[in-house]
């Protein structure tokens, strides 16, 4: 979309929407109506702030000497790129300091194991952790995972660099460019607790993760007991009313 292009009033827009349901109420049509003008006014902002994020000026060069353990392998920071022009790795809270992962993580890699065939069509995408190649394998293995790469930074160097100068076991993403055979840093979610409006989970927006986003859909919203767990106890269905 252009800069100049002229849209038409989100509330214009949400006039128009035909949609109506069994037995609603005008009052609810009124305030859904309302609101679908907000949701519109929602996608353009994020189109605004993709936009500003394309437009980036270029960042730093990375430095030399990152090596990564894979299954296959070392490998290379600049390895990771394959045939691609774009990097993005996500760091994933599994270090040595843990016996098991953070379920967070855990719940958005589980999702993201079944859109890395898409990505990967696009961009060079894997995770890194801070945990032995052996350990992310067998934690894989045991989620299921078939798609994601699984990246060792058993020095520490990147995850220092990009993730948490403590070294501490911190989540993190971030996107790297590589043009004519120089690598440099795109972009880094930055909004973190320091960010965060009083009362809300850490978080970035767009939100990356699907389990969030979904939440947010239902009336009860994302209560305080939304972190995902692990593993679940199967509960019988029961009959709210």
């Amino acid at each position: 979309m252009s800069d100049k292009t002229i849209l038409a009033p989100a509330t214009e827009l949400a006039a128009k929407n035909p949609a109506h349901f069994p037995n609603e109420s005008a009052e609810y049509r009124a305030a859904r109506t309302a609101l679908l003008a907000e949701e519109i006014e929602l996608r353009r902002h994020i189109e605004r702030v993709s936009a500003l994020r394309r437009a980036l000026p270029p960042g730093g060069i990375v430095p030399d000497g990152y090596t990564f353990i894979t299954e296959s392998g070392p490998r290379t920071f600049a390895e990771l790129f394959g045939n691609k022009q774009t990097l993005v790795l996500y760091s994933y809270m599994f270090g040595p300091q843990r016996e098991r992962p953070c379920p967070v993580c855990t719940s958005l890699l589980s999702a993201w194991d079944g859109t890395a065939p898409s990505v990967s069509q696009h961009t060079a995408f894997g995770i890194v952790a801070r945990s032995p190649i052996e350990r992310l394998l067998a934690f894989k293995k045991e989620r299921g995972w078939q798609n994601l790469n699984l990246y060792s930074d058993m020095q520490g160097d990147y995850t220092r660099a990009y993730v948490s100068a403590e070294d501490g076991d911190a989540a993190g993403i971030n996107v790297f460019t590589r043009h004519n055979g120089v690598i440099r840093h795109f972009w880094s979610g930055e909004m973190g607790p320091g960010t965060a409006d009083p009362g809300q989970d850490p978080r970035g927006a767009p939100d990356i993760d699907p389990l969030w986003t979904l939440l947010d859909l239902i009336p009860e919203g994302r209560p305080a007991t939304w972190y995902p767990k692990l593993d679940y106890t199967p509960t019988p269905l029961t009959t709210i009313k």
